[in-house]
């Protein structure tokens, strides 16, 4: 007689078989993520006990689909280093959960554990690398892969099988204070690194480890107004043309896990959207893994409800198959009884789940071993490697950097020159000090022993107190160059308030500018920087300054008064060093914007691929342009480009249906006086067309390392997908006509000529 033990059999074959034992009661539990992991633990003087709530959760469904958060540690779980779950502890504790559940539920289904690793995983002593715009910055999918893979070998290390990470948001406000969460402004650069992260952690995909859950699906960033979880006021041409192309790069890399986003679109809120979670997601696309629900937002749905049963049929409806936090989907039982929801809509869910369960080997009944540790010097190393090709500088007069290490004299100060948590963005655990490396650890451990490095914080990020900037204009005054490290903070505080989903409340006290529920309507550097900036200017003393920061502030009024600007975003552990080895000159900066820079927020947007349809671009008060462009970044050495043949190129609509490409080549010559890297970009615009177009996108991209005076030939190919629209029908396809391509080193562009497409309407 065969049991759902026997490995060899068909994964299809055992969740059915397994799916028959269930009962309804059973069916629900599959499909809650009820508990916050850090309640299921209590740590003692002997070790570690589970907690009679866990217990009870266990008992109330005979079953627990998944548990989120086991190892999480920050101010709102309310875990540190006392009372968390040591790195070495991990397996026993996850074994622990998993034997309990074997053995006190009648099927002993094994519960999935899903953590949160946006930018590393979220527990002690875990790595903790850039925040995914300044990986973004770094325009290298395989340095981004290989972040993943790090992850990845963490998360499963400690036992966990689901890490939450958003690739899938892009940046259309930068009000909005989960900018630091996503790659990009533009959607072909974060499909690219999509990929890369499902990659990364999947492996080939046919035996993983632990899965990625992108995050959120769909059109997060577009909430009006900059707020966090407003609403998408977009159609579908919009959504297809901006917000899914990074979930459709996933589904194509082999994703099988994704979470749905807290706004509505159009109206419908994502996690009733059937349209996005069934008939793009799942029929378009023949994604077959699973939906997660963002936290407590299936309760949302009682805004259109008032009823939680009919919220859980909306949900399921949808296409949401697993909960997180809410009542909602512990109502399921019930509302299958009293005829709001099908059992066919149930069993569709958790056959989704045990799928997950048994790609992972949830059911080998392998006890979680405490794997070998992860190499600490790898995990620095490439820590180390996205930090440096993270860091944009965006303003050089008179080449001040790289500064000489013969300077005598360096005065570090602001608020972000020494406070490790700055560096490190939202969704980060404790940290051990020894662990990060700040920015004035890392001048000091590059200049040499005749160099004298003074430091004083000077002002914070929101506070007023001007008390330092009296020793910090004179600490500017004896120094021969100040290195004034500015912007803002995504650091949550002990002794914060927060949202039943984790996110902040509104909290006027804390320094914090940027990361979730922190969105904000102004712009400008916080508090009283500016004021600091310019008493040191008035000093005459030379001043680089360096910008930590969760998304673009408007600084025209920075760089007034300052002779270099450096860009670094929540640069990670290891930012202090790579921001040392670039103002220093060890290291060619090479980082480009993921987004564009405003002038200010008053002339939002400003995101470079905004449509041609013949309206104004400027203000009457102000220009319409970014201050910065997306893709701009400067380097300590230069760049020119040419075609390597001036004819236009020409392909034919069968052609390009048939599969073929057309293939751009662009010769690129490091004409200055450093080796470095460049990142070629091409864009192209279609000039005709049945709807509106963009006045560029970007369609391919290349990092490139140049020695001095070296060439090299760059070729990017267009095919039928980087050359389609979403014509006048929201038909996905090519017509034929005159196509712009554009190559250069932003989006600002320096050599174009034309595709002609040849063919006829249909």
């Amino acid at each position: 007689m065969k049991t759902d033990q026997d490995f060899q059999d068909p994964i299809q074959e055992r969740m059915n078989r397994l799916l028959n034992k269930m009962t309804l009661k059973e069916k629900v539990g599959q499909l809650n993520q009820k508990m916050y992991g850090w309640n299921v633990y209590q740590k003692t003087e002997n070790g570690y006990e589970l907690t009679r709530s866990f217990k009870e959760q266990v008992s109330k469904f005979d079953s627990m689909g998944a548990l989120y958060g086991l190892f999480r540690a920050d101010p709102w779980s309310n875990v540190n280093f006392s009372n968390g779950i040591d790195r070495e502890d991990s397996a026993v504790v996850a074994n622990m959960i998993q034997s309990y559940i074997k053995e006190n539920t009648r099927l002993g289904i094994p519960v999935l554990f899903s953590e949160e690793c946006p930018h590393g995983h979220q527990a002690l002593d875990s790595t903790i690398f850039p925040t995914h715009i300044g990986a973004g910055a770094s325009w290298n999918p395989e340095l981004q892969q290989m972040v993943s893979q790090h992850v990845a070998e963490e998360l499963h290390a400690r036992g966990g099988h689901l890490g939450l990470v958003s690739t899938l948001d892009i940046v259309r406000d930068p009000r909005w204070g989960r900018t630091e969460e996503c790659f990009s402004e533009d959607p072909y650069l974060s499909s690219k690194m999509t990929e890369a992260v499902v990659r990364g952690m999947q492996g080939d995909g046919e035996n993983p480890k632990v899965l990625p859950v992108l995050k959120h699906f769909a059109a997060q960033g577009a909430g009006v107004g900059g707020h966090n979880a407003g609403p998408a006021l977009i159609g579908e041409r919009e959504l297809r043309e901006i917000f899914l192309p990074p979930m459709k790069a996933g589904v194509r890399s082999g994703a099988l896990a994704c979470m749905a986003a807290y706004n509505e679109i159009d109206g419908i809120p994502c996690h009733a959207n059937h349209f996005l979670l069934t008939k793009v997601l799942r029929q378009e696309w023949n994604y077959k893994g699973i939906v997660m629900a963002d936290g407590t937002a299936l309760d949302r749905l009682l805004l259109l409800t008032g009823d939680k049963e009919l919220a859980a049929a909306y949900g399921l409806n949808a296409g949401v198959d697993l909960s997180l936090w809410d009542e909602v989907y512990t109502v399921i039982e019930a509302a299958v009884k009293n005829g709001k929801i099908e059992e066919q809509l149930v069993d569709q869910a958790v056959l989704r789940i045990l799928y997950v369960k048994f790609k992972l080997g949830l059911f080998d009944d392998k006890p979680i071993r405490n794997e070998k540790k992860v190499s600490n010097s790898k995990a620095v190393e490439t820590n180390l490697e996205m930090a440096r090709q993270s860091l944009v500088l965006v303003e050089n007069k008179k080449n001040r950097l790289p500064i000489s290490k013969q300077t005598k004299k360096i005065a570090v100060i602001g608020p972000n020159a020494n406070n490790i948590y700055n560096l490190l963005g939202d969704y980060t655990p404790p940290q051990r000090r020894e662990n990060v490396v700040t920015i004035l650890d890392g001048i000091k451990s590059i200049v040499g022993k005749e160099t004298e490095v003074f430091y004083t914080k000077g002002c914070g990020i929101r506070d007023t107190d001007k008390s330092e900037f009296a020793i910090a204009k004179q600490l500017a005054k004896e120094a021969d160059l100040v290195v004034l490290a500015l912007g803002g903070t995504s650091a949550r505080e002990f002794g914060m308030e927060f949202e039943n989903n984790g996110a902040v409340k509104e909290y006027p006290a804390t320094e914090m500018d940027c990361g979730e529920n922190v969105d904000v309507a102004n712009l400008d550097l916080g508090g009283i920087q500016l004021e600091l900036v310019k008493e040191i200017h008035s000093t005459g003393t030379p001043i680089i300054s360096v910008l930590i920061q969760g998304r673009p502030y408007s600084i025209p009024s920075l760089t007034k008064y300052c002779d270099a600007v450096l860009i670094g975003w929540y640069p990670g552990q290891q930012g202090g060093r790579a921001i040392a080895e670039v103002l220093f000159g060890d290291v060619n900066p090479n980082g480009k914007l993921p987004v564009s820079i405003p002038h200010s927020s008053m002339q939002l947007p400003v995101y470079y691929n905004v449509k041609n349809s013949g309206g104004k671009e400027h203000y009457f008060d102000m220009s319409g342009k970014a201050l910065y462009p997306f893709g701009y970044g400067l380097s300590y050495t230069s760049f020119t480009y040419r075609f390597l043949s001036e004819d236009n190129e020409i392909i034919t609509l069968k052609e390009l249906q048939d599969g073929k490409q057309v293939k751009v080549n662009a010769q690129v010559t490091n004409t200055g006086g450093k080796d470095g890297f460049e990142v070629v970009q091409l864009y192209i615009k279609d000039v005709e067309a049945t709807v509106t177009q963009r006045v560029k996108e970007l369609k391919g991209f290349q990092k490139i390392w140049l020695k001095v005076n070296e060439t090299k030939t760059v070729t990017f190919t267009l095919g039928f997908e980087e050359l389609a629209i979403w014509d006048i029908k929201m038909n996905f396809t090519v017509e034929p006509g005159l196509v712009k391509l554009m190559v250069g080193g932003s989006s600002n562009t320096v050599i174009e000529k034309d595709l002609i497409i040849e063919g006829h309407y249909d």
